[in-house]
């Protein structure tokens, strides 16, 4: 149940090019404490409840513990969550061995895209496409729960 990332600011839309699927996440926060956060997401037709714990020094590694809901249990439960829901489309590309989720944010964080890239160590290697810039791992400002806050359009 660690999950290890990194995350990347992409400042190109070329990755859409290599995506083989894409989905519409909405998501809030019951709690954005960043000890524990508690996520409520609808992604396509599926809904989950994600617990999230504080990362590690480099942001790379932290607990989570994800169980899927119902949809109509998260659209009511989307309605107590904390101000600052999240809308993006989710593109997956594969590099390797690996998925890339990219994230194009829309609403308060339009102009936003953030790639994420699930690792099984931290100092795992992975492709790097072009279209990946500079690494933002560890960085608050650009986890969900901050930006459901502090959204990129107010930066």
């Amino acid at each position: 149940m660690i999950e290890i990332e990194r995350k990347f600011l992409v400042t190109s839309e070329t990755f859409k090019n290599a995506a083989h699927k894409s989905t519409r996440i909405v998501q809030g926060f019951l709690n954005t404490d960043p000890e524990r956060t508690v996520r409520i997401r609808i992604k396509g037709d599926e809904a989950f409840v994600t617990v999230k714990g504080i990362g590690n020094t480099s942001g790379t590694s932290r607990f989570e513990w994800e169980k899927p809901i119902e949809v109509q249990e998260a659209e009511q439960l989307l309605l107590l969550c904390e101000p600052g829901i999240i809308e993006k489309i989710r593109f997956e590309i594969i590099s390797g061995d690996h998925i890339i989720e990219v994230d194009e944010f829309f609403g308060d964080n339009a102009g936003l895209i953030i790639a994420e890239i699930e690792l099984r160590d931290e100092n795992e290697f992975f492709l790097k496409p072009k279209w990946l810039d500079t690494e933002v791992t560890g960085d608050s400002k650009y986890y969900n729960s901050q930006l459901s806050k502090n959204p990129f359009s107010l930066w």
